[in-house]
């Protein structure tokens, strides 16, 4: 027996040990341990390099936009050349320098949002219309707005209550244009803008308030689109359409309506009492009989009317036509259009301005109410003759 038969394989093969390897072997291992560590060097370096070009890239980039914010490009001097620009009601420092921006006026929104911000001033800067340069620093075109001289175009202010005849009379004296052309532009009523209930008819959408009138742009037509736009974007401020609808009016009655509380009404805390005593008159099939609506038939202004106005054959006349007139009789303002869609509760049937002076305006229920505020009313007419 040989000495293998006494110690078996322990691996159950019964085969011989293996030899160790040999020297190309030994060679071919490390061979490939060394590529191991070379790779695995290599794709760590690229991965550092990976990082510190992406770090260092946003590094850049954050130190750029730092100083972006901290120094905003923006034009140095005062500029050249000549452009008008608009600076609408209520505008704020961003919204101005979006504004000098569009026309190449200033070089960035933020560099003269910087400017404007440490003006003590900047709250003063008023809307309309400025001759500007073109290509300025902030600051130069922050001065320029703040000089009055600047000020390019003109400014007029369409009082509350006025009928369109008189709203031309006051923009043909301010602006050099003539009545007839301010005439021949509503007569176009498509090109103005009017909404479709306004039937082409432009009373009582001449909207009142201040206006900036275009140096360059400032024709008729311009004008009272400007002032319809305004009125547009009252009505739809008041929900004038939908506020109809739900008292079963149209939106041409319920600014009729408007009109007539304009015309009427003294203080706008009475409007509200007014708008009421209207509905309740309505709903009573009574009569308006307001003075103000047989006046406007006349193409006058007045006080009071005598019985022979009182006859003037007119839809326009309440004392003979029960319910509103056909239209407006004068340009509301926002007081007027607020308080005709949200009237006051009360079972108001009668009111008079018993003290027109100081706009004292007294509200009844009943006749013996309404003939107390009558006599009040003619004693102050005879203390005031000619008035």
């Amino acid at each position: 027996m040989s000495d293998l038969d006494l110690f078996p394989d322990p691996h159950g093969e019964g085969r011989p040990p293996e030899r160790p390897p040999g020297r190309r072997a030994q060679q071919r291992v490390r061979t490939r341990q060394k590529r191991r560590k070379t790779n695995g060097r290599a794709a760590a370096l690229f991965a550092m390099a990976f990082i510190v070009a992406v770090f260092g890239t946003g590094g850049v980039l954050g130190v750029a936009m730092l100083d972006d914010k901290m120094h905003p490009p923006d034009y140095g001097g005062s500029g050249s050349g000549s452009v008008t620009v608009q600076i609408p009601d209520g505008a704020s420092g961003s919204v101005i320098g979006l504004t000098l921006v569009r026309h190449q006026v200033v070089k960035s929104t933020r560099a003269f949002v910087k400017v404007y911000n440490k003006e003590s001033r900047a709250a003063s800067v008023q809307p309309g219309f400025y001759q500007m340069r073109q290509k300025m620093s902030s600051k130069a075109a922050m001065a320029l707005l703040l000089d009055p001289k600047s000020r390019a175009g003109s400014q007029l202010t369409i009082p509350e209550g006025r009928r369109a005849s008189e709203v031309y009379q006051l923009l043909a004296k301010k602006t050099g244009i003539s009545v007839k052309e301010f005439q021949a532009a509503a007569r176009n009523p498509a090109e103005l803008g009017l909404p479709s209930y306004a039937k082409g008819k432009i009373e009582g959408y001449l909207y009142p308030g201040r206006y900036d009138l275009d140096p360059k742009h400032a024709s008729a037509k311009q004008i009272l689109k400007d002032m319809v736009a305004r009125f547009n974007k009252e009505a739809e401020q008041v929900d004038l359409v939908g506020k109809a609808r739900e008292a079963s009016m149209t939106p041409v009655q319920l600014l009729t309506m408007a009109s007539l509380l304009q015309a009427e009404g003294g203080k706008p805390s009475d409007l509200p009492k007014i708008s009421r005593v209207i509905r309740n008159r309505i709903a009573k099939n009574m009569r308006l009989q307001f003075d103000t609506t047989v006046l406007y038939a006349l193409g006058e202004r007045r006080l009071s009317v005598t019985n022979k106005d009182l006859q003037v054959d007119s839809p326009y006349n309440t004392y003979r036509h029960t319910g509103l007139p056909p239209g407006p009789i004068c340009n509301p303002g926002p007081d007027a259009l607020e308080a005709a869609v949200s009237p006051e509760e009360g079972t108001w049937l009668y009111f008079t301005a018993v003290d027109p002076t100081n706009k004292i305006t007294k509200f009844g229920t009943t006749e013996q109410e309404r003939l107390a505020m009558e006599r009040e009313f003619r004693k102050w007419q005879a203390d005031h003759p000619g008035q």
